[in-house]
């Protein structure tokens, strides 16, 4: 008996040649976001909050305590009582001596210049008061080299302000003063800073210490 016949055609079997690896282009820059600060490792990726609370028990000098809301510290702030300046040395966990923030006074205005360790300008802090109100304009350079105007407005008798950045119109930062029972009991001051998403949390600590320091300045007369 005959055996059937295979009724199925052979298949042809096609090679494409293999498809070349296509590099994909970097994201540009400013899809990122802008970040605003001059120092890498205090840029947020996401808002946080910070607590800056003056330190008691110096006797010669001064101190003040920066902490994340978790209770973990990032910065420390010290200063000598008798400075004629006001200089306010601002260091790192490591000791590592990051700023300083230095006072001077220019005719009816005061101004504040934070400096780098050599003694240059990093950033400048121009401020104004009102009968109810404060407000001040930071300059500086960003990481990228763009030049950076943050504007704070606040109401000295409540310590609040708010920090904008001039030239997109965000909300960078915002300042207010908390108040217990222990601050009351040993006058400490206690501030809570909310600090947007790509911005330098050790600048906003600056401007938040030019803020305390002239609104002392302003209750004193």
């Amino acid at each position: 008996m005959a055996l059937p016949q295979n009724q199925c055609e052979p298949t042809e079997v096609q090679i494409y040649p293999p498809r070349p690896l296509i590099a994909v282009p970097p994201i540009p820059a400013a899809l990122l976001g802008h970040q605003v600060g001059i120092f890498p490792a205090y840029i947020t990726v996401q808002t946080e909050t910070l607590t800056v609370r003056e330190k008691l028990g110096s006797y010669n000098g001064g101190e003040l305590e920066v902490q994340h809301v978790n209770g973990l510290p990032i910065l420390k702030v010290e200063w000598k009582v008798m400075s004629i300046s006001g200089r306010k040395m601002v260091y790192d966990m490591r000791c590592n001596h990051l700023f300083s923030i230095v006072r001077r006074h220019l005719h009816f205005r005061t101004r504040y210049v934070v400096e780098d360790p050599q003694g240059r300008e990093l950033m400048n802090v121009r401020s104004s008061f009102g009968l109810f109100c404060s407000k001040a304009t930071a300059t500086f350079n960003s990481l990228d080299g763009s030049a950076e105007v943050l504007e704070m407005k606040g109401c000295w008798r409540d310590y609040s302000a708010c920090i904008v950045d001039t030239i997109s119109g965000n909300v960078v930062a915002r300042i207010s003063r908390t108040i217990s029972s222990r601050d009351l009991l040993f006058g400490q001051q206690t501030y809570a800073l909310e600090v947007m998403p790509r911005v330098d949390m050790a600048l906003i600590v600056a401007i938040c210490i030019c803020f305390d320091e002239r609104n002392n300045e302003n209750r004193a007369g």
